[in-house]
């Protein structure tokens, strides 16, 4: 998958054209936190800050619809449901609000193809995925939102979501990533405690180029609807398996690796917060850019990353199929850590511990150095990488 490939597709891994659009825009009180902060709009409190955020699950969606309609399964709309709410709580928490949400939904279907057995399993799903949080102390308000029918517009459906929330400004984490830190990354694979089985680690970005690179081209013909009408053939599901294939020694098959709910790193996050707060020197989510998502925050320093997880399935499965770059991969995915928090190296085993202590395997993924100008290094068992 080179850059024309991708672009091809509609789609881009590095946002040029959204970070041009955005680059006279006010930074807000922090200029590197993880998501703009604004004054206390609502009560004009100076020791509080207010911040919103929208995103959601992008086009997993129109595997989401795939994979129900060649197996009838219903639960993955549930996933999508996750999917759109994390995207954004993940994003949050790498600016240190870890609770007290308002959330918004806003879904739009095709409703000549999107039923209201499937509007049904994602509001539960919703409903369900917010019970549970409350019950690890995240509490997310859930506001309702905007169901709208809009098949003019709309292939198959969309699940998105607004998240608002008030903190104490003396509380935010404003990414002062210095020289010396090391980087603790918490892994996007595996089975945390409050998950109901594995977890791939795919999160809610890439899903463009995985499915049409993973897929086979029978799709192409079966499901018009999940694609770009403007997308050539040759663009369009490139791949070799069908979505309940098995992989190598992986737990689910092809379609639930793609489709695995974005783990929400908010309870831990939560509990790092709380007692390590002021050795925290910055939080990435690794989403949109994958490994690389960290050059947007950082300043005169050299980031070196040596020491990454394990090659998750999923991600081994995208590349074999895709023949994509491994550099390529680190830009576009996660690749094995969502979650990477730059802090003292003194607390770095205090953070493993705990999460540990919620089944979410942890590591030193590297370290920081002094830079005339922002650079990251990705070395491991595929190579050395420069960004």
């Amino acid at each position: 998958m080179d850059d024309s490939k991708y672009l091809q597709r509609g789609v881009s891994a590095k946002k040029e054209d959204v970070y041009k659009a955005i680059a006279g825009l006010d930074k807000g009180l922090f200029k590197n936190t993880f998501c703009k902060i604004y004054p206390d709009y609502f009560m004009g409190d100076q020791n509080f800050c207010s911040i919103v955020h929208a995103d959601g699950a992008g086009t997993k969606s129109s595997l989401a619809y795939l994979y129900w309609k060649e197996t009838g399964d219903l639960s993955v709309w549930r996933g999508i449901a996750q999917d759109s709410l994390v995207m954004n709580t993940d994003d949050l928490i790498c600016a240190g609000a870890i609770n007290n949400f308002l959330f918004c939904s806003i879904i739009n279907r095709n409703k000549h193809l999107i039923p209201a057995e499937v509007l049904t399993e994602i509001i539960r799903g919703t409903n369900d995925f917010i019970e549970k949080m409350k019950t690890l102390g995240i509490n997310i308000q859930y506001m309702g939102g905007e169901t709208a029918d809009l098949g003019d517009v709309v292939r198959t459906v969309t699940v998105d979501s607004t998240i608002s929330c008030r903190m104490e400004r003396s509380r935010v984490i404003k990414n002062e990533i210095k020289a010396g830190d090391v980087i603790v990354g918490f892994a996007s694979f595996g089975q945390a405690t409050y998950e109901d089985e594995y977890n791939s680690g795919i999160g809610s970005n890439g899903l463009t180029a995985a499915r049409h690179d993973v897929l086979d081209h029978s799709y192409f013909n079966e499901y018009p609807e999940t694609f770009d009408a403007e997308m050539k053939a040759s663009l369009a599901y490139t791949g070799t398996k069908n979505v309940n294939d098995l992989f190598e020694q992986a737990p689910l098959n092809v379609g639930k690796l793609l489709l695995s709910p974005t783990r929400t790193y908010a309870p831990l996050m939560k509990v790092l917060l709380e007692n390590h707060f002021e050795n925290i020197h910055g939080a990435i989510h690794c989403s949109g850019g994958g490994q690389t998502k960290v050059l947007h925050y950082i300043e005169n320093v050299h980031v070196i990353k040596d020491n990454l997880f394990p090659l998750p399935p999923v991600f081994k499965l995208i590349q074999q199929e895709s023949k994509t770059s491994w550099k390529e991969m680190y830009q576009v995915f996660n690749m094995g850590h969502r979650l990477e928090i730059y802090c003292d190296e003194k607390i770095a085993e205090q953070l493993m511990a705990a999460a540990t202590s919620f089944n979410i395997a942890s590591r030193i993924v590297g370290s920081v150095e002094t830079s005339e100008k922002n650079k990251l290094t990705i070395e491991g068992e595929f190579g050395k990488f420069e960004y």
